[in-house]
């Protein structure tokens, strides 16, 4: 069975197509700067020749049909007609509290992914028109969302709730609902495999660190905490975004500095973080290079950086009541060696002990702790797009 995932941002539509029967990805591709100057794609097929072309590419209709005839192509494409295509999996970032797991999209649906316009306005609104686009063009199937949101509505009441007026959580959803749920309910799986363990028997703490960071604690396989809230911003330090800060703060930038509220938008979700705190960049790899070569605010933002992972840490260790494994995931948790060894430095208590040699090693799905009891430590490549798929597959049949 064939499954093709769509995540369909602003201006570009990214795209996997998979053979679900052993969960084999056959073709992948990106089209970016849709609408813009220099528009195009880049597209794989594996065991192929790689192909890429730069054309006009105006809007998502285009781009999506672009993609499918690449799909399609007698030389650089994975299938012979879009006829072969048996479901397409849509990722949507904010389903609100009305989606706990991914749905079969109908009119309904649509309206309640317009109905999160406000809470979700950069991704949201891409998202729908990327499923609108690709229904007109593949009317012959079933469309699934799969929403970012949807893993932590296990959440309870007393994780979620914020300490505002009940009426703003009745009356408007204030609330935290958490990102990243895809990728986190993902290597929660995987993760359980590696440790020959039922997901359900297990209390994990998955780390998500890429631009984006988040963590969650997964307690017998469902989401009990995440760092995200009611929005992306909440929780870590991250690439770009502040993560947690005093709200207090806002008020003063915005009376003091007479910063408006797109100015402080603007601050804290794509000024901050490591590029804000260094100087020099939001990517670890730049960080960690300059802080190795006596950078000051480099070593802050590093040292920042792993504190408040360790704080959410030990926060859901005592909200668990314990914790079986951490499990490393994303750009800087699946390739940064030094920020998992900074990470784990204080957790002997729990019973971690980092091995080295493991820790360094080029495999990308391992443990990486010596400790045979106790909490171990675990790396596993989070694949959001296969579960996407997955989760369309079950769906469908």
């Amino acid at each position: 069975m064939y499954i093709l995932v769509i995540n369909s941002g602003s201006s570009s539509v990214k795209y996997k197509l998979f053979d679900v029967k052993d969960k084999r990805e056959l073709a992948k591709g990106i089209v970016e700067r849709i609408g813009l100057d220099k528009s195009g794609l880049s597209h794989i097929t594996h065991g192929r020749k790689e192909a890429a072309v730069t054309c006009d590419i105006p809007t998502h209709k285009a781009a999506v049909k672009l993609a499918l005839e690449y799909l399609t192509d007698k030389q650089h494409g994975a299938i012979e007609d879009t006829s072969e295509i048996a479901a397409c999996g849509h990722r949507v970032v904010h389903g609100g509290e009305e989606f706990s797991g991914s749905v079969v999209i109908t009119e309904k649906v649509t309206k309640a992914i317009r109905m999160h316009f406000d809470i979700a306005p950069l991704h949201n609104p891409p998202n729908l028109l990327g499923i609108e686009v690709a229904m007109k063009l593949l009317p012959d199937i079933k469309h699934i969302a799969v929403f970012d949101t949807a893993f932590h509505q296990t959440i309870p009441a007393s994780a979620y709730l914020y300490g505002l007026p009940y009426e703003f959580y009745r009356r408007d959803k204030i609330r935290r609902y958490g990102f990243h749920g895809t990728s986190h309910k993902y290597v929660a799986l995987r993760a359980a495999a590696v440790l020959k363990k039922p997901v359900g028997k297990l209390k994990l703490i998955t780390v998500h660190l890429g631009n984006g960071c988040s963590i969650t604690a997964v307690k017998n396989g469902r989401s009990v905490n995440t760092s995200m809230g009611f929005t992306p911003l909440e929780g870590l330090l991250m690439g770009t975004r502040s993560g947690d800060i005093d709200p207090a703060v806002v008020f003063y930038l915005m009376h003091k500095k007479n910063l408006s509220y797109t100015e402080i938008d603007r601050l804290l979700n794509k000024e901050s973080g490591l590029l804000g705190m260094s100087g020099i960049s939001s990517d670890m790899r730049d960080v960690y290079s300059a802080l190795k070569k006596g950078h000051r605010e480099s070593r802050l933002a590093f040292e920042v950086f792993v504190e408040r992972i360790q704080k959410y840490i030990g926060a859901y260790a005592v909200s668990m009541n314990g914790v079986d494994a951490i499990v490393f995931t994303a750009g800087i948790g699946e390739n940064h060696p030094p920020t998992r060894k900074a990470v784990l430095a204080k957790l002997g208590f729990l019973g971690v002990r980092l091995d080295g040699e493991k820790n360094n090693s080029p495999a990308k799905e391992k443990v990486i702790t010596s400790n045979k009891r106790g909490t171990r430590a675990v790396v596993i490549p989070t694949n959001e797009e296969l579960m996407i798929a997955e989760d369309t597959r079950r769906l469908v049949r």
